[in-house]
C-alpha cells in the first residue's frame, strides 16, 4: 500500500498546472490582464513577445521559449531580431529605444539586482516608458516569470516543430 509521503513512481510526470487547476486558471487570468494592460498602453505584439522571450531565456524555460518563439514569428519578428535577442545590448540599431527600455526593465524584474541597480534601471526606463507602459512591462515580466517556473517545475515537454 502506497502512502502520500512515499516517492512518486515518476516525479517528472507531475504537472503543477494540472494538479491545482484553479491556481492555473488564476495565472491565466493574470496573464490576460497583463496583455490587456500592454495593449492599453500601446505596446505592440512584437515588444510583448520580446519581453516574454527574454524573460524565458534568463530563466532557461525551454517550453515557454518554444511557445513564445512561435508567437513572436506570428507577430512578425524577423529571424535577425529573434537571434540577436540574447545580445540586445550589443545591437542598438536592431531594437528601438522603447524595446531596449522594456527589455532592461524586464531583466531587472527577473533578476532582481541589488537595490541601487534596480532603482537606476527603474528611473532610466521610466524616462522612456509612459506610466502605463512601465507598469505593463513589469506585469508582463512578472507573469512570464510565474509561468516559466510552473513549466520548469512541471517539466513540460518540448516537442520538435519544423514549421
Amino acid at each position: 500500500m502506497t502512502n502520500s509521503t512515499e516517492l512518486r513512481q515518476d516525479p517528472l510526470a507531475f504537472y503543477l498546472d494540472k494538479a491545482v487547476p484553479d491556481a492555473w486558471k488564476a495565472v491565466g487570468a493574470l496573464s490576460a490582464a497583463a496583455r490587456t494592460a500592454a495593449d492599453d498602453a500601446g505596446l505592440d505584439r512584437q515588444l510583448v513577445e520580446l519581453v516574454n522571450l527574454r524573460v524565458s531565456q534568463l530563466n532557461g524555460c525551454a517550453y515557454c521559449l518554444g511557445v513564445h518563439t512561435r508567437d513572436a514569428v506570428k507577430a512578425g519578428l524577423s529571424p535577425q531580431r529573434l537571434g540577436l535577442l540574447p545580445a540586445w545590448r550589443d545591437s542598438p540599431e536592431v531594437y528601438s529605444e522603447l524595446e531596449r527600455a522594456a527589455l532592461e526593465l524586464a531583466e531587472t524584474v527577473t533578476e532582481l539586482p541589488e537595490q541601487d541597480q534596480q532603482q537606476y534601471v527603474q528611473v532610466s526606463t521610466h524616462h522612456v516608458l509612459t506610466d502605463a507602459q512601465y507598469a505593463a512591462v513589469q506585469w508582463l515580466a512578472i507573469v512570464m516569470n510565474v509561468t516559466n517556473r510552473i513549466s520548469i517545475l512541471s517539466h513540460h515537454p518540448v516537442r520538435r516543430r519544423d514549421a
